[in-house]
């Protein structure tokens, strides 16, 4: 595992756990719900994310489900706003969608239309950049509702998988690499 912000990385990574064969046979879950529940590590965590790209955005795009918690938590130590990026059918009002593949179908996140100015720096936050169809779609979502992307940040970034390379052109940064 490489580290680029020792102290947060080190004191988030001994609180992940993984679940092997989750949800399905040969995938090692990576569990960030105990970082979350440790409020040092949960704070240091926030604190690392958002440090990178200081001053360069406006509002954090916290991505469902897990990215909520992380762009919650920053928010509150940045003033930073959080835009959230839906799943499809979760927002009552007028929606940006962007569909993308998976392994097993496609999906779809969506954002209200209205929800900021034109040309908002949105910082994507996500707990873990694997395939990066999920980050890539966000991205683009953004782009269409007239914001732009200030990077991408998430927790734990799981190498071989691609997720980096569908996400050229975009800033990424990943706390922890496995």
């Amino acid at each position: 595992m490489l580290v680029t912000h020792p102290s947060a990385a080190d004191r988030v990574a001994e609180r992940i756990h993984v679940i092997p064969d989750f949800p399905e046979t040969g995938i090692q879950f990576q569990d960030l719900t105990p970082v979350f529940s440790h409020g040092v590590a949960f704070r240091v965590l926030c604190e690392a994310l958002v440090d990178p790209f200081e001053e360069r955005f406006d509002i954090l795009g916290g991505l469902e489900a897990r990215g909520f918690i992380i762009a919650g938590g920053a928010s509150l130590l940045t003033g930073a706003g959080v835009l959230p990026v839906r799943k499809a059918g979760k927002l009552p009002r007028r929606v940006i969608t962007e569909t993308y593949e998976l392994e097993y179908g496609v999906a779809a996140l969506e954002v209200h239309e209205d929800q900021l100015p034109p040309g908002s720096r949105v910082l994507v936050i996500d707990d873990v950049l694997a395939t990066g169809g999920t980050a890539l779609a966000a991205c683009r979502l953004i782009e269409r509702a007239g914001w732009q992307v200030a990077g991408v940040s998430v927790a734990l970034e799981l190498q071989g998988l691609g997720g980096r390379e569908q996400l050229e052109g975009y800033e990424v940064y990943s706390l922890l690499q496995r």
